[in-house]
């Protein structure tokens, strides 16, 4: 059975957030490619649209990031090309505002939409609103964040 998940680009930023020791920028491409083929082997299906696609790379190149990373822009254009080979591209849907306090964020929602996704994994705030959750579960998605995603991969509950 596959998957369906859509990834926000917040879960880039993931090992900073948990506390996680700062990899360096070989550790890091490393544990990107890992977590690329963890899905992989879960049989799961990356939905991503091109907005989420840019803000990936708008994120990858926060002073922040870099700070931990120490990205070059081939660096952060051979993860965005690895996330366009393995993930299945979707036009968002449109639709009225339904995250309140960023709707800056709702393409993410309509990316899962439109991809028919079963999960969306973030680690950002918004997206564990009542508001939100209520609408996702309304089409059948599940928000999580990166560390109750993969804990369901490993228990295969999917």
């Amino acid at each position: 059975m596959k998957l369906p998940i859509t990834l926000d680009n917040a879960v880039d930023e993931s090992h900073s957030r948990h506390g996680y020791p700062h990899p360096d920028k070989r550790q890091s491409n490393r544990l990107r490619q890992e977590f690329l083929n963890a899905l992989k082997r879960a049989g799961t299906v990356l939905v991503l649209s091109p907005f989420i696609l840019s803000e990936v790379e708008r994120v990858l190149r926060y002073p922040r990031v870099q700070a931990i990373y120490h990205l070059t822009d081939a660096d952060i254009q051979e993860h965005i090309r690895n996330l366009q080979e393995f993930a299945e591209v979707v036009t968002p849907f449109e639709g009225p505002p339904v995250i309140l306090k960023d709707p800056n964020d709702d393409p993410v929602v309509y990316t899962a939409l439109a991809g028919a996704t079963d999960v969306i994994c973030t680690l950002d705030r918004h997206f564990f609103e009542p508001n939100v959750l209520s609408f996702c579960s309304k089409y059948g998605i599940s928000v999580m964040d990166d560390v109750e995603f993969l804990q369901m991969l490993r228990r295969g509950e999917f």
